[in-house]
């Protein structure tokens, strides 16, 4: 390799192991161990990649001993192939980690599958009629819900699966649990329920909304709601008194919001920069002082955003393909891609070592940073 080549070279050439599948990557999640990430595709397969690096960052830099200076040679070899599944459905289909290293799946047969990292295929854990358009798990209660796109169901363990008491025809196509696993939010059509699932399930509260939620995050005290709108922005419920509150302004629907822990803050993509709040002043009842200034304006979207789970960090995901990384409050960014496929996917691993990768263009790819890369 010459030294222009070199030179050309992004961080995300050095990094990251990338793949091609057939289809745009829909959705991603890492295992609950982090020894693995799960890609699906709107052809309704999944494919599955090994989190582990043979060639990792550190084994291939080089420090000189005149000037001191840093450099990392790129990788030598192929990563290992991606371990692919067969045909879950017509389009892409939902996805949850599960247990201790798997993947549940919601099929267009309505079964819920265990998916092994090593791509097996285990029996059906939950079956319902229809194709299963939502699905969401919570480690701690051992809890499964499932929607055919207007029914929802709940499964405990193996149990058979038991529909929630709903008296409304709306649609159904997002669930979330809280983190403890005692509640559970689903979208209603233009609205938002959210039901105490310890015992016999109880709807707590219906919330009305400007649009349809296309997303669901809880914070992970349990005490916070965001959900992105299909047009109009996102809203934000307190789940202290059920109020909602939209925060609007946004020229494209939010696809993605993200809460970041260290940084006590709330992000979500769909603006022309990373959009993010203090949650020491939410942004509700037109409150704008917890307004976080991160990364640098521009004239394309950010598609989607992902927030370190150990630092002050938060990964932006753009329409042209570029990737970034912001420190939450700060105008510098890390510019880990420049351009390439429309970015759809983002999610770090939970040591904040890895950030999965998926674009409209079919790649699938993990970005693995030095140590000293944050320091």
């Amino acid at each position: 390799m010459n030294q222009q080549t070199m030179q050309n070279l992004t961080l995300f050439d050095l990094l990251a192991r990338g793949w091609q599948r057939p289809s745009a990557i829909a959705d991603l999640r890492f295992n609950a161990d982090g020894s693995a990430v799960a890609f699906t595709s709107v052809d309704g397969t999944v494919a599955i990649a090994a989190v582990a690096d043979h060639e990792p960052p550190e084994a291939r830099i080089r420090v000189s001993n005149d000037l001191g200076q840093t450099t990392i040679r790129p990788r030598e070899k192929a990563p290992v192939p991606l371990i692919a599944t067969g045909v879950f459905g017509d389009a892409d289909v939902p996805l949850a980690s599960y247990a201790h290293s798997g993947f549940l799946v919601g099929a267009a047969s309505g079964e819920v599958l265990h998916l092994a990292p090593g791509g097996d295929v285990a029996a059906s854990l939950v079956r319902i009629e229809g194709p299963i358009v939502a699905l969401d798990h919570n480690s701690r209660a051992d809890m499964t819900a499932v929607s055919n796109g207007h029914d929802v169901f709940l499964s405990h363990g193996q149990d058979d699966a038991t529909r929630l008491g709903r008296d409304v025809t709306s649609s159904t196509d997002a669930l979330a649990f809280s983190p403890g696993g005692r509640r559970l939010a689903c979208s209603l059509g233009e609205g938002l329920s959210i039901w105490a699932i310890e015992g016999d399930a109880s709807l707590i509260r219906e919330i009305p909304l400007a649009a349809r939620p296309i997303s669901i995050r809880w914070s992970r005290d349990g005490t916070w709601l965001a959900c992105g709108l299909e047009t109009g922005g996102f809203a934000l419920v307190s789940l202290a008194d059920g109020r909602a509150d939209v925060v609007a302004g946004f020229p494209s629907p939010v696809r993605t919001v993200c809460w970041s822990q260290p940084g006590n803050a709330l992000f979500a993509s769909g603006a022309f920069r990373i959009a993010g709040w203090s949650m020491t002043a939410p942004p509700i009842g037109g409150e704008t002082s917890g307004a976080l200034e991160t990364g640098r304006a521009g004239l394309v979207l950010v598609e989607t955003v992902a927030a370190h789970p150990e630092k002050k960090l938060v990964a932006a995901g753009y329409a042209n393909g570029r990737i970034t990384i912001a420190q939450i409050g700060a105008l510098d960014e890390l510019l880990v891609r420049p351009l390439g496929g429309a970015i759809t996917a983002l999610a770090w691993s939970g040591d904040g070592h890895h950030l999965a990768v998926g674009s409209v263009d079919g790649t699938a790819a993990i970005v693995t940073f030095p140590a000293q890369i944050f320091k």
